[in-house]
This record gives C-alpha cells, sequence and structure tokens, in this order.
C-alpha cells in the first residue's frame, strides 16, 4: 500500500466504491447517537426539575409541620427538640451509607474499604468537618426555637437573610467577587426582611404584649441561624473544594460529629427530663416525620446543587415561601398577612431570583 492511500485511509476519506450497507449502518449509528444525546438531555432536565420539586416540598413541609408540631396541644410532654437534632443526624448517616453503598456496586467488602480508607484512615481531613458540623448542629436546634416563637410564613421569609450571611462569608473566606445585580439584590432582600418584621399595626395590643418577647427570641434565633448557616455553608464548601472526597462521605463525617455535639446537647440541656421520661418522649407519627424530613434535607440541597442552577434554586424557594404563607394562613391559622408583609415577601422574593441571575454577554455581531 501507497503512502497516499495510507494518508486516506488515515483521514477517514471515502472509499470510491462504499458498500450501500455499510453506510446505511453508518446512518443508523448516527441516529442512535443523537438519540442517546436527546435522551440524556430530557433524563437530566427531569433530574433537575425532580430535584427541585422535592426541594420545594421538602422545606416547605418540614417548616410547617415542625412548627405545628411546636404548637399542637397534647396531653403528656412535648417530645425534645435536642433529641430530634440527634436522631435526624442519624438518619442521615444511614442514607448517606446506603448511597456509598449504591455508588459501590452494591458490595459490602467495597463499602467498608471506602468507609475505612475515607474515613478511619484520613483522621485529619475527618476532623476538619468537626467545626462546620458543630455550627449545624447549633442551627439545627435555632431553628426549633425559632418556629416554636414565629408563624411559618414570617420564620421562611426572615430566614432567606442566609443568601446575605452566605456572599459576605464567601467575599472574605473564598474571595469571591460579587456582581452588581448580587450587591442589589442584597440591598433588596436586608430590606424585604425589614418590612417583613415591621410590627403591624392591626394586631390587638394586649396580644402584642403577649406576644412580643417569644416574638424577639423566634428572630433573633433566626438571625444566629443564618449567621451560623452562611458560616458553615462557605467552609463546608471550602473543605469540598480543597479535597476529592464525595458529597456522601462528607456528609457522614458531618452526622458522625453532629451526633456527637448533638448528644453533649441534650446531656446538658435536658439531661434532666430524658432522665424522668427516656430519650423518645412525646414521640408521635408527626414528631417522626419532622425528624425524616430534617435529615432529608441535605441530602436534597446536594441534589439541587448537583443537577440544578441558581435560577431554579431560587424559584424552588419562592414557591416554598408562598406555600408557607398561604398554607400558615388557611391550616395553621397563626398568621395573618398584611399589605406590609407582602411587599416584604414580594423584595425577598425578587432577591432571591436577582441573586442567581447571571446575565451573559452579548457578543457583537459579526459583519460579512
Amino acid at each position: 500500500m501507497d503512502s497516499c492511500s495510507e494518508c486516506s485511509l488515515v483521514v477517514g476519506a471515502d472509499p470510491p466504491h462504499q458498500d450501500p450497507a455499510l453506510k446505511k449502518l453508518q446512518g443508523l449509528q448516527e441516529m442512535e447517537g443523537l438519540s442517546l444525546a436527546n435522551e440524556d438531555k430530557t433524563m437530566s432536565a427531569n433530574l433537575k426539575y425532580l430535584s427541585l420539586g422535592i426541594l420545594v416540598f421538602q422545606t416547605t413541609s418540614l417548616v410547617l409541620t415542625m412548627r405545628y408540631s411546636r404548637t399542637l396541644k397534647e396531653e403528656g410532654p412535648r417530645y425534645l427538640s435536642s433529641t430530634a437534632v440527634v436522631v435526624a443526624e442519624l438518619l442521615k448517616i444511614m442514607a448517606c451509607v446506603l448511597l456509598v453503598y449504591k455508588d459501590s456496586k452494591c458490595s459490602l467488602r467495597a463499602l467498608n474499604r471506602i468507609l475505612h480508607d475515607e474515613i478511619l484512615n484520613k483522621p485529619m481531613e475527618t476532623l476538619k468537618l468537626a467545626i462546620p458540623s458543630g455550627i449545624y448542629t447549633l442551627q439545627n436546634n435555632l431553628l426549633y426555637v425559632a418556629l416554636s416563637n414565629l408563624d411559618a410564613a414570617t420564620y421562611q421569609v426572615t430566614y432567606q437573610l442566609k443568601i446575605l450571611t452566605t456572599a459576605l462569608f464567601s467575599v472574605s473566606m473564598l474571595s469571591k467577587k460579587l456582581g452588581v445585580y448580587q450587591w442589589l439584590s442584597l440591598v433588596i432582600l436586608m430590606t424585604g426582611v425589614a418590612f417583613v418584621q415591621w410590627p403591624s399595626d392591626s394586631q390587638e395590643l394586649d396580644s402584642k404584649e403577649l406576644s412580643a418577647g417569644s416574638q424577639l427570641v423566634g428572630l433573633m434565633a433566626v438571625l444566629t441561624a443564618c449567621f451560623s448557616s452562611g458560616f458553615a455553608g462557605v467552609y463546608f464548601e471550602k473543605i469540598l473544594k480543597e479535597t476529592k472526597q464525595s458529597v456522601w462521605i462528607r456528609n457522614i463525617q458531618l452526622g458522625f460529629f453532629g451526633s456527637i455535639f448533638g448528644l453533649m446537647g441534650v446531656y446538658i440541656y435536658d439531661g434532666e427530663l430524658v432522665s424522668k421520661n427516656g430519650f423518645f418522649q412525646g414521640y408521635n407519627q408527626l414528631t417522626w416525620i419532622v425528624v425524616i424530613l430534617q435529615a432529608l434535607g441535605g441530602l436534597v440541597i446536594a441534589a439541587v446543587i448537583k443537577y440544578a442552577d441558581n435560577i431554579l434554586k431560587g424559584f424552588a424557594t419562592s414557591l416554598s415561601i408562598i406555600l408557607s404563607t398561604l398554607i400558615s394562613y388557611f391550616w395553621l391559622q397563626d398568621f395573618v398577612p398584611t399589605s406590609v408583609f407582602f411587599l416584604g415577601a414580594i423584595l425577598v422574593i425578587t432577591a432571591t431570583f436577582l441573586y442567581g441571575y447571571d446575565p451573559k454577554p452579548t457578543g457583537n455581531p459579526t459583519k460579512a
């Protein structure tokens, strides 16, 4: 074979007399490749909207059921929020272990090797998760305090201040640069939350006096949770970027330390009640629903980060705020919306969308 024919074969030039059957086979292969690509795009889109739908359901359901469970009047002792936090961490560990087991092709030997190599053999890497884990444990306990003293709608809107704290910690810890739209969204966000927290003139004076203390406690709990969420989230992101461990392994490590810190909190704050009435005092079906929803929270966020973008995540958050407001008004009947609240909620929802907005640069059209 001469060099010219070799060059023709290398560059893939068609021979002068190609078999029609071969051409047909190549065409079928190209069509099959396009079909597979379209299927992948469709599956990716389905996973994106499925993860966002689950996020809306999880966020809304958790806030409403937690609020309902903390205000429901029942005979006997109420369940302890400190024990609920511990149980949620244990369930999260179990869920992450199952996901690692699935990723290791359902092999117990491979699962044991991964857990041993990634956790036990890397004690310093594992210890890095102690700081965000302790902060997350504090945050989870504060959410119970907040929803025991604030209605679900006010809590949902005010808790969006975590966007502000996360942005500020990202700038200071990760050296991120915020665009004009993001800075503008933070200003709108603070304005909206201020409107939501504005005292309502429609409430009677005696009800104000009775709820003033609890409103202040709830507000302080939410604000502290926003700062802890912002710092812990950015710290966790920094760790994920510096190492190559999977998100599920990191969540197992978080859950391990979270369980330890949570048990310490149970012993310090509710030790006497636990020794008197037991660890699972006051637990019922509603309590277990709250615990399971809280355990799923971190896993749902991980799925959203993987499959969705910021704009769709903002849409899910906004939809959750609207649903929480409607259900809090019609079902829980512990919230009466005012025009000032609606203005603040609209500003917060606008800020949520604006913060995730990423304007695409428009290129100059080329002249022919």
